[in-house]
């Protein structure tokens, strides 16, 4: 299944970061891949923003300390302005606190820099196809997070999904689409779609990415490289 947003159309990006060697790099990366097509760079949020508005990308990869606006900041704004766009945080900074604040403002996916290249044009083709996507490190952190404070916050149970509903959610744990995921389960698109409303409506979870995490949490998704 080629991993584009439209037919014959690859996934648009924009690259928002304060440096221009880490654009730079950045751009290089996503260009190893032919469905995947930089439409602009920006050096804070403002600029983030206004760009997006003009060049319409599928996805914005944000910094987090950008001066002017910074990326935590911006993704709250791009939720609410630009709400069919993916938005994924690539930073060098991966505290806790950053991870969730970042979550709660609705971002899509969370990579770090130091990350292999090969989870960035993973991160871009997931979220670029309407997926969510966290790297292997960010993953195991917010799961790590979650199992320390189970006694107080109590994992979100499975118990209440169907069957159906369970492999939606196995799907939603990959990374995957809408579309992807009903090409997987044999299903149309518009029955899947169904199906994860419920299942976020069941876990109590705000977005894809708060029930992927559920489904890593809860076993259902084997950790990577296991």
């Amino acid at each position: 299944m080629e991993e584009t947003t439209a037919a014959n159309r690859p996934v648009r990006v924009l690259v928002a970061d304060d440096e221009a060697m880490v654009r730079a790099g950045v751009r290089a990366i996503l260009a190893r891949d032919p469905h995947v097509e930089v439409v602009g760079e920006a050096g804070d949020g403002h600029e983030a923003l206004a760009l997006a508005g003009r060049r319409r990308p599928d996805v914005v990869l944000l910094d987090i300390q950008m001066p002017g606006l910074d990326g935590l900041t911006a993704v709250g704004r791009f939720r609410r302005e630009l709400p069919a766009l993916g938005v994924i945080m690539l930073t060098t900074f991966g505290q806790d606190d950053y991870i969730a604040r970042a979550l709660e403002e609705g971002a899509d996916g969370f990579l770090l820099k130091a990350d292999d290249p090969r989870e960035l044009l993973a991160g871009v083709r997931a979220v670029g196809a309407g997926g969510a996507y966290l790297s292997p490190r960010v993953a195991g952190r917010v799961i790590a997070g979650m199992r320390a404070h189970r006694s107080a916050h109590p994992h979100r149970s499975l118990d209440r999904l169907t069957e159906r509903e369970r492999d939606v959610l196995a799907g939603l744990g990959a990374g995957l689409s809408n579309a992807e995921i009903a090409s997987r389960l044999h299903l149309v698109e518009g029955t899947v779609k169904a199906h994860v409303s419920a299942v976020l409506t069941k876990l109590g979870a705000r977005n894809r990415v708060e029930a992927a995490i559920a489904a890593h949490e809860s076993g259902l998704i084997p950790p990577r490289g296991a």
